[in-house]
């Protein structure tokens, strides 16, 4: 195998990204050969795109179209698939996929519910043959690779705290508007934690570790004319005893982006797509042992970090598919780590349902009773059916 032949299941706002990525030659070792969706006019769409590279480069494949997924899945066409559809339904196409013999790469977040990623899971662990990526593309960010490389290098020693202000995902009402599958629990299972804070709720916990309780704060259609939550400050504790904050909503305007992470020997900032680290002399904890004065304080410096300045993002992630097909090479984020950021999402959401404190891993169970119950009273749940055979029509804007 030469170039890994891959499927796209969905040409929404994402699928339809990925499909350019590798039209405009950023994926190099991979080909698209066939693609999937229910709506007749975004197949012709990827008709007339590939086409239009076509006109300069003849070498690029026609994609077959397929108006079934699971059709396209058993053509015998694709590889390896990429699973670009609504939340509830990738676990669903992934086990689909294995049971093909088909590499899978599962857009965020990997499931509504742990339950369902559990699943996902045993079927990718009955073919141990076959890749399994999440398309956890933040993870290629220059900042966040080296605050992961310093982290893991141990210099800062043990973490103490981490807190974390992600207020800039600000959407109007409009935005909710736009389909009548969002915003519902019937069509996405959540809000602000299962739409745009997968990728921060997973970055979290890949620099910092997964806590060990949780303390959540939730607000549900505080700011908008929603049933799901946009308004989310959780408590953590780490199982060294570290605490955590995780803040977010839908409704601040500008915003602010600051994760701090303070550890035993400094601090780290990003904010701004900029790295500050501030490192002590002596670490906190042997300071104040050996420490005679009242009000001494460790002397430290701070300085900028450099980065090597890389930020490929979602070509990296398929990049690195290809070469775990092709080289057994690693991928960006296996697939099975998914069900952390989902299992914290889940986590801030059982402990708003109940009142209080809930420990990690939690009682997976009750949280799906809980959701089933939210199912059941959601607005526009009548709709949904519709909503997803309309989907990549309603999914114009950016998630």
């Amino acid at each position: 195998m030469k170039k890994v032949r891959l499927g796209i299941i969905g040409l929404g706002n994402i699928g339809s990204q990925h499909y350019r990525n590798v039209l405009n030659g950023k994926c190099p070792e991979i080909e698209i050969t066939a693609v999937a969706d229910i709506n007749p006019d975004r197949l012709e769409w990827a008709t007339n795109t590939c086409g239009s590279y076509r006109d300069s480069d003849k070498s690029i494949p026609l994609p077959a179209l397929y108006s079934d997924a699971s059709e396209m899945m058993r053509s015998g066409m694709i590889d390896a698939v990429v699973i670009a559809v609504p939340h509830y339904e990738h676990p669903r196409y992934a086990i689909e996929a294995f049971e093909c013999g088909l590499h899978v790469m599962c857009e965020k977040p990997a499931g509504v519910y742990t339950l369902q990623v559990r699943e996902m899971m045993a079927a990718a662990d009955k073919h141990p043959e076959l890749k399994f990526g999440m398309m956890f593309n933040q993870r290629t960010n220059c900042v966040y690779r080296k605050m992961k490389e310093i982290l893991d290098g141990g210099e800062l020693g043990e973490l103490r705290r981490s807190t974390w202000i992600i207020t800039n995902w600000y959407r109007p009402q409009a935005y909710y508007d736009s389909g009548e599958w969002r915003a519902t629990w019937a069509g996405e299972g959540g809000g602000v934690l299962l739409n745009q804070c997968p990728h921060n709720l997973d970055l979290w916990q890949w620099l910092c570790g997964m806590p060990s309780k949780v303390y959540a704060k939730i607000s549900f259609g505080k700011w908008h004319d929603i049933e799901v939550e946009d308004d989310v400050t959780a408590c953590v504790e780490y199982p060294n005893g570290a605490t955590g904050t995780f803040i977010t909503t839908t409704a601040d305007m500008p915003g602010t982006n600051r994760l701090e992470i303070v550890c035993d020997g400094g601090t780290l900032i990003c904010e701004n797509d900029k790295l500050t680290l501030s490192k002590l002399e002596v670490p906190e904890s042997e300071f104040t042992k050996s420490n005679k004065s009242p009000y001494g304080m460790p002397k430290y410096t701070t300085a900028k970090v450099e980065t090597d300045g890389m930020n490929i993002q979602h070509p990296a992630v398929l990049n690195a598919l290809a070469g775990a097909i092709l080289r057994d090479e690693p991928l960006v984020a296996d697939g099975r780590e998914g069900i952390n950021a989902l299992m914290i999402s889940n986590a801030m959401h059982l402990s708003a349902w109940l009142g209080r404190e809930v420990e990690l891993p939690i009682d997976e169970e009750l949280y799906k009773s809980l959701l089933d119950e939210h199912v059941k009273t959601s607005k526009r749940k009548e709709n949904i059916t519709y909503v997803f055979s309309d989907f990549n029509e309603t999914h114009k804007t950016i998630l």
